[in-house]
Order: C-alpha cells, then sequence, then structure tokens
C-alpha cells in the first residue's frame, strides 16, 4: 500500500464505491501480512516510498513462492526478489510467469518510466564486478528510473575512464562497483561533482580479503563526501540513490 493506492481507497470509501467493511478488510493487512515464514511489510511504501524488497538467499524456492504470491496480490509497486538461485528461478517463474530479469535479481510489476531528465550512471571497475552492477541497475530500472551503464574502466587502464568523462559528468547521480583496492571511488569523487554512491565488491585476490580491502580504501577515501555501502550491496546502492532522488523530488 503507498500513498496513490490509500488516497484511492479512501476516496471510493467515500463515493460508495466499496464498502467500509471491505476497506476495514483491505487495511487489516497493514502494517503487515503474517505468512508464518515472513511477515510482508505492506506498510513500508507508506512510510519510506518504496515498497520491501525479498532478499533471496537462505529461503526455499517455495517460500520465495509465497512471498511474491502475497506481493502481486496485496502490495503495490515493484516486487523485487534479489541474488535468486537457478531452483528460485524456476520455481517463480511457474507459479509467477512474467518477470524481468537483470542478472540474479527478478522484477515483477515494474514502475513505469520517470521522466524527470535524472541519470543514474552505474559503472563498474572490471567485468567481474558485473554481477552487483547489474542489482543495482535492475533496482533502479524496476523503479522507472533512467539508467547509463559504463563497464570495465578501473584505475588499471586510467585511459578507459576518461574516454567516458562527458558521459559521466552528465549523471545526476554515479554508483562505482570497484573490488581489489576500490580506487575507482576516489577517482570519480574526484572528478564530478554529483552524488556519488560507492559499493565494494568482494572481486579481488588474497590481500583483498573478499572485499574489505576496497571498503576501508573506499571508506577513507580522501574524496570528500563519498556514500559507502556494504560489500557487494548493489541494492542498497539503489535504494541510496533512489532515496536521493525523492528528497530532491518530494
Amino acid at each position: 500500500m503507498d500513498d496513490a493506492a490509500l488516497t484511492e481507497l479512501m476516496h471510493k470509501v467515500r463515493t460508495g464505491a466499496v464498502h467500509p467493511d471491505d476497506a476495514v478488510a483491505e487495511l487489516s493487512r497493514l502494517p503487515f501480512a503474517d505468512l508464518g515464514v515472513a511477515r510482508i511489510d505492506h506498510h513500508r511504501a507508506l512510510r519510506q516510498g518504496l515498497p520491501e524488497a525479498v532478499y533471496g538467499p537462505g529461503k526455499s524456492p517455495e517460500d520465495c513462492v509465497t512471498i511474491v504470491a502475497e506481493l502481486l496480490e496485496n502490495g503495490t509497486g515493484p516486487i523485487l526478489v534479489t541474488r535468486t538461485t537457478g531452483e528460485q528461478r524456476k520455481a517463480l517463474d511457474a507459479a509467477h510467469p512474467g518477470a524481468e530479469r537483470t542478472g540474479q535479481l527478478m522484477v515483477w510489476r515494474p514502475d513505469q518510466p520517470v521522466d524527470d531528465g535524472r541519470t543514474i550512471a552505474v559503472v563498474t571497475a572490471g567485468t567481474a564486478d558485473l554481477p552487483v552492477a547489474d542489482e543495482a541497475a535492475g533496482t533502479l530500472l524496476a523503479h522507472g528510473r533512467t539508467v547509463d551503464r559504463v563497464t570495465d574502466v578501473g584505475v588499471a587502464g586510467l585511459h578507459r575512464l576518461l574516454a567516458e568523462t562527458d558521459r559521466l559528468m552528465a549523471a545526476d547521480i554515479i554508483i562505482v562497483v570497484a573490488g581489489m583496492e576500490g580506487a575507482l571511488a576516489s577517482v570519480l569523487g574526484g572528478l564530478s561533482g554529483a552524488p556519488v554512491i560507492a559499493v565494494p565488491t568482494s572481486v579481488g585476490y588474497g590481500a583483498g580479503l573478499e572485499g574489505v580491502t576496497a571498503l576501508l580504501g573506499m571508506l577513507a577515501s580522501c574524496a570528500a563526501g563519498l556514500t559507502v555501502v556494504g560489500i557487494d550491496n548493489g541494492y542498497g546502492a539503489a535504494v541510496a540513490a533512489l532515496r536521493q532522488l525523492r528528497m530532491a523530488n518530494p
């Protein structure tokens, strides 16, 4: 349930199109629906402006099917299941066909494109960072945002990044996805005046410590004002960007 859906429901009650008892039954699912395996937060869009997403790891295919069914029937806005496995995707496609996929992200009921002229660049240091970038870009697209993807422009070949300077400087927000030492976030944070959201990835050799080195490097960046999310958290980076845009255009 979001602001628009709640307003429409109240209007229908006022005009007599919906009986008050039916409205009470619909509202009884707020703030959450207890499915046993999960408590679905139908109130989140009202509180935060974005509906709840489903984190795939640790859930059985049957759990995913049950949760998506509840969101399809009683929720509003995009439905996202992140980091799905092959078994989860097979079960979800069979039970709820029509999902869009970006990497391991599955999306039902995406928003219509937002025509406000704002663009979010999703930039990867290397090709190995693409799964995390897919999660970020897919989340943004599900919420109707325009995404410009720039791939494999890490600091090991800085000329590749400089060739895309005009595109990157035109972005309203930049999401940087980088492993190894995470230096690309500092470079872009020093070049662009737009908000830069850095996503460390677990890509790298032994001293990369499965993303810890990139995370610490981004947190210690001399490029002031970077936003840094957790390791491999493409979804979190996308939500940070969506919140910034929402506050800029309430």
